[in-house]
């Protein structure tokens, strides 16, 4: 098999569905399947390298920013993604096409699928879904609903990361969606490192990740802590304002590498996400994994991940975060119980386990036939 992989955005640029997109290509790989993946370039990286195995193509955009892009900068992406895409066909002939968010990905693959007569498998990730991200990308998604819904009932196969993401897109669309949870990479193996007392929020910074509900919550907390908040986005410089008003410290890391923010979760004795809405947040697999004790959010893809491995409070209620913190932080032991628990379903959610479920899909969408979707639990 070997699939041609379209996804606007990817590690070290973009957020977790780039991540998602590389560790999957990179399992892939191991299990033998040739995968080429066609991205944008940003900043002075090189266009085109090879990583874990993995045919890496950049081509041109418009880009601002590291870890986000506006929905004009998207645009920029379609046709060199497509000219880049029609390239690497001609010369690899692949199985099949794989792209990563609907819009806009899932335009080129649309288009690469009638010209070469390729099937193309749609994995959607929460901001290409109409309804799902209307602070940002409400207006977007009203001109361009035709060609979303073109996209996604002519795709060989649709899989979505959560339960939550399949139900939303069932309200739009009348087609089969089959659930596959996002992966992670064990990176805890062994003796886990010894925990501090460091409390952890990894998020990009926008207003729906609901960080300064996180910092309303601590106002009054003791300083006998360390609370870090490692991400960047254009809420910064408000959360900082805030942050002057707390108080305990807190520091900010902006963006960080991957292996830096991997410390920060091996170090942190818990790990809070507050956000208001969300798909399938990659940032919970990760604390989980590194035996975080997790507070966060009852929004659906939050609680999905989480399971009954965690605390799960209503989201932007900033008491009752301040409160469960607060008992962690009062209770040593279930802290570590707790970390042992959400460890423990983690490994529910390791990368062989979902790049098998991802094969079969493949296999669907090669053999074109009406395959029914079994849920994944």
């Amino acid at each position: 098999m070997r699939v041609l992989t379209v996804c606007y955005e990817y590690p070290p640029i973009g957020g977790g569905g780039g991540v998602v997109a590389a560790a999957l290509a990179a399992q892939l790989v191991r299990t033998g399947v040739d995968v080429d993946v066609v991205t944008s370039r940003f900043d002075h990286q090189p266009w085109r390298e090879t990583l874990d195995g993995v045919a890496i193509h950049r081509h041109a955009c418009k880009r601002r920013h590291r870890h986000y892009t506006s929905a004009a900068e998207l645009m920029t992406t379609l046709l060199p993604a497509y000219n880049v895409a029609s390239r690497i066909i001609k010369a690899t002939a692949p199985s099949l096409i794989h792209t990563h968010f609907a819009l806009p990905g899932g335009l080129v693959a649309w288009a690469l699928s009638k010209r070469f007569e390729l099937p193309y498998v749609v994995t959607v990730h929460g901001s290409d879904v109409p309804g799902y991200n209307p602070d940002r990308f409400h207006l977007p998604h009203r001109f361009i609903n035709r060609a979303w819904r073109r996209v996604m009932r002519d795709a060989a196969v649709v899989t979505s990361p959560s339960h939550y993401l399949a139900g939303l897109i069932a309200t739009q669309i009348d087609r089969p969606v089959q659930v596959i949870p996002n992966g992670h990479v064990v990176h805890t193996t062994g003796q886990r490192p010894a925990k501090e007392n460091l409390v952890l929020v990894v998020a990009r910074l926008f207003p729906r990740k609901g960080v300064q509900h996180f910092l309303e919550a601590i106002r009054d907390h003791d300083e006998g802590w360390e609370y870090v908040i490692a991400g960047d986005g254009p809420h910064m410089a408000a959360l900082r304002e805030m942050a002057r008003t707390v108080r305990p410290r807190v520091r900010f890391t902006g963006f960080i590498p991957r292996d830096e923010l991997q410390g920060l979760y091996q170090r942190a004795r818990v790990f809070v996400f507050p956000s208001i809405k969300e798909n399938f947040p990659m940032v919970l697999l990760e604390a989980m994994e590194a035996g975080c004790a997790v507070l966060t959010t009852d929004a659906d893809g939050c609680a999905e991940v989480v399971g009954d491995a965690g605390i799960v409070f209503p989201a932007g209620d900033t008491a009752e975060l301040s409160r469960s913190l607060r008992w962690l932080i009062d209770h040593p032991v279930a802290c570590a119980e707790l970390g042992t628990r959400s460890q423990a379903r983690a490994a529910l959610f390791t990368w062989p386990r979902i790049a098998t479920a991802y094969s079969e899909a493949f296999g669907d969408a090669m053999n074109a036939t009406a395959a029914l979707y079994d849920q994944v639990k």
